[in-house]
């Protein structure tokens, strides 16, 4: 019994260990698939992980009712852990730095480079990120204590589907594109107002950092277009 338990231990912290490894060459597999060179990919990597520590509050929303606080809700667990409830009299909206601005910015860079170099593919990248961004808007659902929940590789799935349908020559740019604005405006934008009423002290758009659904959407899309 002594045996098995070590051995789950083991298994569990090289398993700990080898998902970062993993999910950051992904990451920098889906960047380079992107027109970017490998210093700039390198470079965008670092500062959606070290952005995702920072939060850029927009609008405070006043309360009459305490804030639940879930630890672990963010990454899907939200039975998992403590049930905190916070006094705090207000709901803050914020976006974080790594999990929305940063690939907001880069899904712009990609939409100006296929005006440039592909204008019929605009077309495309429209189209995508208008069914994206409906499949987001009816999945995403408010989960008190934790804010705006979606299953998270479903968006990529889809963008990425489209992209390579409607877009084959361009799908990789196109897939991102359609990636981070369907869960950005699909689940987080035209969800404010739920926002808004749910019991959560802090909203941050793309709140969950590296691991939020906008940058997992974008990049795992682009990868597999």
């Amino acid at each position: 019994m002594r045996s098995v338990t070590l051995l789950t231990l083991v298994a569990t912290a090289v398993l700990a260990l080898l998902l970062p490894l993993l999910f950051g060459e992904l990451m920098l597999a889906g960047l380079s698939k992107l027109h970017l060179s490998s210093g700039a990919a390198a470079a965008i990597f670092i500062a959606i992980v070290a952005g995702g520590m920072v939060n850029i509050p927009v609008k405070r929303v006043r309360r009459d009712t305490p804030n639940l606080f879930l630890p672990l809700g963010a990454f899907g667990m939200w039975n998992a852990g403590p049930r905190w409830s916070r006094a705090r009299p207000e709901t803050v909206i914020a976006v974080n730095l790594g999990g929305c601005v940063i690939p907001g910015a880069l899904a712009v860079y990609e939409a100006l480079y296929l005006a440039a170099v592909d204008p019929k593919a605009l077309t495309a990248m429209v189209l995508c990120c208008v069914g994206t961004t409906l499949l987001c808007y009816a999945v995403a659902r408010p989960r008190p204590g934790v804010g705006i929940v979606m299953p998270g590789l479903l968006p990529a799935l889809t963008a990425a589907a489209l992209a390579l349908f409607l877009a084959p020559g361009e799908a990789s740019p196109v897939a991102f594109i359609a990636g981070v604005a369907g869960p950005l405006i699909g689940a987080d934008l035209l969800h404010l107002r739920d926002i808004q009423t749910i019991a959560v002290g802090v909203a941050s758009i793309g709140g969950a950092g590296t691991f939020d659904g906008i940058v997992l959407s974008g990049i795992v899309a682009a990868y597999l277009a």
